[in-house]
């Protein structure tokens, strides 16, 4: 699943060849579930290309609003007019095509259309697919306040920060990658609860997670030390902060995998388990 700063960096480039030009062709196959009937015109203006979190949306002067989520399977291309595709057409699930770029989503899994929104369709963040996302922390001033206060909650201590991290109702944006690279960072095992994390350490977690994640909006090359990532695909390998072998398994509520260094991220006592 791509992680925050891939959706965000998509955006940019989507938004860049998109916004401020007219319609040319509008084509939606087998929208998700829910999705609005009749879609944008040819001639609308395409009014804004936006990350929210792992959506990637694209709304149009007439109100329409085209949510997508990449999850394990998709991905937006970017084309010029007659270029070949490099995936099947029959993976297509929807283009966006201008007099001079041809923008096409292949594979996503959820891809839904929205109407009656006004321009720039903020109404539908409220109240959509969206409605539950926490703050982004792609964004340049994340709410840190809310996010402390969905952290919070009730239910939320007992749960392993590898869950938390990932938890996009919390704060948007960190994704399998990132949650190893940021425990690492921060030296928490992955199976440490988040109630086991005093105040200081929980806006650790949340600011690391927000400088790793801007720190990449610019580049495909993901890194997050100098030497690229600490730990994430590093099985066996040393770590980079105590020479230990970097370990790893499939932990967590979506059994993920998880890579982390033993020598410095300590598993926690079984009674704070």
């Amino acid at each position: 699943m791509p992680e925050g700063d891939t959706i965000h960096r998509t955006a940019t480039r989507l938004g860049s060849a998109l916004t401020g030009r007219p319609l040319a062709t509008f084509d939606l196959r087998h929208p998700s579930p829910g999705s609005a009937l009749e879609g944008p015109t040819a001639g609308e203006t395409i009014t804004e290309v936006r990350a929210e979190g792992k959506y990637l949306v694209i709304a149009f002067a007439g109100g329409a609003v085209l949510e997508t989520h990449m999850k394990m399977t998709g991905a937006w291309h970017l084309y010029r007019p007659g270029e070949r595709w490099r995936r099947s057409r029959s993976k297509m699930r929807v283009l966006v095509a201008t007099d001079d770029w041809v923008a096409v989503c292949f594979a996503a899994p959820h891809v839904r259309l929205y109407n009656g929104e006004g321009p720039g369709g903020r109404r539908r963040a409220a109240t959509g697919d969206r409605a539950h996302l926490g703050p982004d922390l792609c964004t340049p001033d994340p709410d840190l306040d809310e996010i402390r206060r969905r952290l919070a909650a009730p239910g939320e201590g007992p749960r392993p920060l590898l869950d938390v991290l990932l938890d996009q109702r919390l704060f948007c944006g960190v994704g399998n990658v990132y949650k190893c690279e940021v425990l690492w960072a921060c030296g928490h095992h992955p199976l440490t609860p988040l109630a086991t994390v005093d105040p200081a350490g929980v806006d650790d977690l949340i600011a690391t997670s927000h400088r790793l994640l801007r720190a990449n909006l610019d580049s495909a090359q993901r890194t997050t030390v100098p030497e690229g990532l600490a730990v994430y695909g590093r099985a066996e390998e040393p770590c980079l902060r105590c020479d230990a072998p970097i370990a790893y398994a499939l932990l967590g509520r979506a059994n993920r995998p998880t890579y982390w260094c033993p020598g410095c991220q300590p598993e926690p006592a079984p009674a704070d388990v």
